[in-house]
């Protein structure tokens, strides 16, 4: 076998110190910078995973936050429709109030104005009499020549009061 190492050029001595310095480099690259590259790799796969189980822990969250955001707005688009229905409750209450309140102060007023315009036709209706008897005073002392003095109140008024009534 040695023979035929050498007919094809290769020597021996020379394969063999190859083939121990080839596994001493292989025993070193395995020893120092397989293992640690390896290490490295690994260190760096986890990184990798845990940020990849971050990221779809943030995702879940963040449906979450979304799924919140979108109850809280709908709970508050509830409340602010319930705000404005009981704000439009108030102003049909205030409505109906100011308008009672109204019609309460237009009732007065009439009865005021009626009031006045009796209390005006009973002024007036004494001031008529009150003229009457002074006429019919008038005729009377004509008519009979006596004094307005001695002519009778009482008989004056009664007159007044017929032709007041009509008789």
């Amino acid at each position: 076998m040695g023979k035929l190492l050498e007919e094809l050029g290769i020597n021996w001595k020379l394969l063999l110190s190859q083939a121990v310095n080839f596994l001493i480099l292989l025993f070193v690259l395995k020893t120092f910078v397989y293992k640690p590259v390896l290490s490295i790799i690994e260190k760096r796969k986890k990184k990798i995973e845990e940020g990849l189980a971050k990221s779809e822990e943030a995702d879940l969250r963040l449906k979450d936050v979304d799924n919140i955001c979108k109850d809280s707005l709908k709970k508050a688009e509830k409340e602010s429709t319930a705000l404005v229905e009981a704000a439009q409750a108030r102003a049909k209450a205030k409505e109906q109030e100011m308008l009672k309140k109204a019609e309460d102060h237009h009732k007065e007023l009439m009865e005021k104005a009626q009031l006045a315009a009796q209390k005006q036709r009973e002024e007036s209706e004494e001031e008529v009499i009150k003229n009457a008897s002074d006429i019919v005073k008038r005729i009377i002392a004509k008519t009979v020549d006596l004094s307005p003095a001695k002519i009778d109140e009482a008989l004056i008024k009664k007159a007044a009061l017929e032709i007041k009534n009509g008789k």
